[in-house]
């Protein structure tokens, strides 16, 4: 019953997921992308994925930090401490529970990239761990999101070349 209400869960948050990789303004897609990591937060706690909960849960923070201009550096090394220690401490996944790590050190450090393309790509190498991730707790809904959202956000960058 818990895969099925999780994978309910992660496809509303997923079907957000999606939407932000057509989204072309950088605030706009820090406010989306906050509700979507809200529900993300649900479906990995339903499914067991603690650690996945932990970095959604800090990667929310950081949007909302990011969104009111207020993510400096001292904040972002906050952030990435607790990530890596929660994640460490609550980790029972092995190798697979860390991959979440990866996708907020990476989205933290680089999020106050103005150019959106490059702001993109760093979404896409997120969802990449993700999708890894999001199989193991048996996330089916949110993998297959993860996967076409990589695609949303690829054909956006494309757009947005081809534009210039």
């Amino acid at each position: 019953m818990e895969i099925i209400l999780g994978n309910i869960v992660a496809l509303i948050a997923s079907i957000l997921m999606v939407y932000v990789g057509v989204i072309k303004e950088k605030k706009r897609i820090l406010y989306v992308q906050t509700i979507q990591i809200i529900l993300s937060t649900a479906s990995n706690i339903i499914l067991g994925g603690i650690t996945g909960a932990i970095i959604n849960l800090l990667g929310c923070i950081r949007n909302i930090l990011c969104y009111y201009n207020k993510l400096e550096v001292k904040e972002k090394v906050i952030l990435i401490f607790l990530s890596v220690a929660l994640s460490l401490i609550f980790n029972n996944m092995g190798f697979i529970g860390l991959l979440p790590i990866f996708s907020i050190i990476t989205y933290t450090v680089f999020i106050d990239i103005n150019d959106v393309v490059k702001f993109k790509i760093l979404i896409i190498l997120s969802l990449i761990a993700w999708f890894v991730y999001d199989l193991y707790i048996k996330s089916y809904v949110a993998a297959l999101f993860d996967f076409v959202s990589i695609l949303a956000n690829i054909i956006s960058i494309v757009d947005i070349q081809r534009r210039k």
